[in-house]
């Protein structure tokens, strides 16, 4: 009787390429658990207070880790970081601005326009764009446009926050080719200008005299900024920011989940189905991503899928 044996270099591309995959699930239920429990810091110091808390510690601890002030960098690159750095903490500021008056799910579905948005401009094939249409429609299901009221100045702020994902995604995946822990620590430090302005003065007349609020604030800066965004650098590099922008239609549908969970915010069917569409969506973005056809380079340009060697 003939038994069959798998070689490593023929087992499918999702097993054995699969953990920058593992790696934005991880990051992205980090996040939604960070964002979580942010909200229960604006009491206290407002979302302005939070978002810089949670900066500034994160600037912190990353520099701790990382060193950036070892990293050699050229002139353009510097410049290149540090606007990456100014769109990372516009990014922050503005979707905490948002979960003022917006729920989390909701807040991350209006704000997943941006990684949708890049998505759509690198798809290609036809598959590319039936991902992303079944992201379209979860999202479609899952915000409230039609029968319920949603908050436009929060709306507003949280579609601000889109357009800075959406540029994150775009400059992280070419600043995650090199040293991507030291780009990300010295982005983290230049997003400091943006959000300190607004939100130093709660800062400092509250959680620098409050031990649980600067405990919490800790716990938010590693489940929201030190532990996802290190994550997604590191899965930035290995796929491309088609992939990497579908996958991320799993943030509103994690949101939700953490929403009901930590917050109790109930889902009522037709979120649910919302949420299948979605996890729909970023299984089959995954799924396809190594079939044949054209695939990204890291500059974002295109070339003939080659079967990477076990």
């Amino acid at each position: 009787m003939t038994t069959l044996a798998l070689k490593p270099s023929k087992l499918p591309d999702l097993v054995r390429n699969g953990w920058p995959y593992a790696l934005m699930v991880v990051a992205m239920l980090s996040f939604a658990s960070g964002t979580a429990a942010a909200k229960t810091l604006f009491p206290a110091i407002g979302a302005e207070g939070t978002v810089t808390l949670r900066v500034v510690l994160s600037a912190l601890l990353m520099a701790m880790i990382f060193q950036p002030w070892k990293a050699r960098r050229a002139p353009r690159d510097l410049a290149l970081t540090l606007v990456f750095g100014l769109v990372l903490g516009a990014m922050n500021l503005f979707f905490y601005l948002s979960l003022r008056t917006l729920p989390v799910g909701v807040a991350l579905g209006i704000e997943f326009l941006g990684p949708l948005s890049v998505a759509l401009l690198g798809a290609r094939r036809l598959s590319h764009f039936a991902w992303v249409g079944l992201a379209v429609v979860g999202l479609a299901l899952l915000l409230p446009l039609t029968g319920q009221s949603i908050d436009l100045v929060g709306a507003g702020f949280a579609a601000l926050a889109a357009v800075f994902w959406a540029l994150y995604i775009v400059l992280g995946k070419r600043l995650s080719e090199f040293d991507a822990g030291r780009s990300l620590a010295m982005g983290m430090a230049a997003a400091v200008i943006v959000v300190a302005p607004v939100g130093i003065e709660p800062v400092l007349s509250g959680a620098l005299f409050s031990p649980p609020i600067l405990a919490m604030g800790l716990l938010v800066a590693i489940l929201s900024s030190a532990v996802p965004y290190t994550l997604e650098m590191a899965a930035l590099r290995h796929i491309p920011k088609r992939t990497f922008g579908v996958m991320l239609s799993l943030d509103p549908a994690i949101g939700a989940l953490s929403g009901l969970i930590l917050l109790g915010e109930m889902l009522n069917g037709q979120q649910w189905l919302a949420i299948a569409c979605i996890v729909g969506a970023s299984v089959g973005a995954v799924v396809t991503s190594g079939a044949q056809g054209p695939r990204e380079t890291p500059e974002g340009e295109v070339e003939a899928f080659e079967p990477k060697e076990a």
